[in-house]
């Protein structure tokens, strides 16, 4: 299960670095704002729900304590990028920005750079809880006793 979180952890730091590129990508495209930020957005929820399950999973497997924390509070800083984006918008007028609204919309990608650091610290942990001594001889231990029980030595 712990490779598990490991793996989970993994495509988070994927999905969020490729989160980056579309939101680059979506600034530079000709298109309207809502096309060109369509991507962008749906892989936004898309990495909330991972997260989520991500933490589901890692509370399952009773991971420590402050690992299951990093994953919710991954999960909440991904809740966060839409409202602060709706927050943004309110400060406009129709299509028009202002610099209330351009200074907050610019914590959406002070958000993004927390998730990310978030994410990599949460794969490092898991990895490093997926190959730590403890659970390679508790895994070695479940194979043995699935095996059954040991020979009795006759000396």
């Amino acid at each position: 299960m712990r490779k598990t979180i490991a793996g989970l952890a993994a495509v988070l730091v994927l999905a969020i670095a490729v989160q980056f590129f579309l939101a680059g990508s979506g600034a530079f495209d000709n298109a309207p704002i809502d096309e060109a930020f369509r991507p962008h957005r749906a892989l936004g929820y898309m990495i909330v729900l991972l997260a989520l399950v991500t933490t589901l999973t890692a509370a399952l497997a009773r991971m420590p304590g402050r690992l299951v924390g990093m994953t919710g509070l991954l999960a909440g800083l991904g809740i966060a990028q839409p409202v602060i984006a709706t927050i943004a918008k309110a400060f406009g007028d129709t299509d028009d920005t202002t610099t209330a609204g351009q200074l907050v919309f610019g914590l959406h990608a002070v958000n993004a750079l927390i998730m990310m650091a978030v994410a990599v610290r949460i794969h490092r942990q898991a990895r490093e809880l997926s190959n730590s001594p403890a659970s390679t001889a508790r895994a070695a231990g479940d194979d043995v006793r699935a095996a059954g029980p040991a020979p009795e030595s006759t000396q």
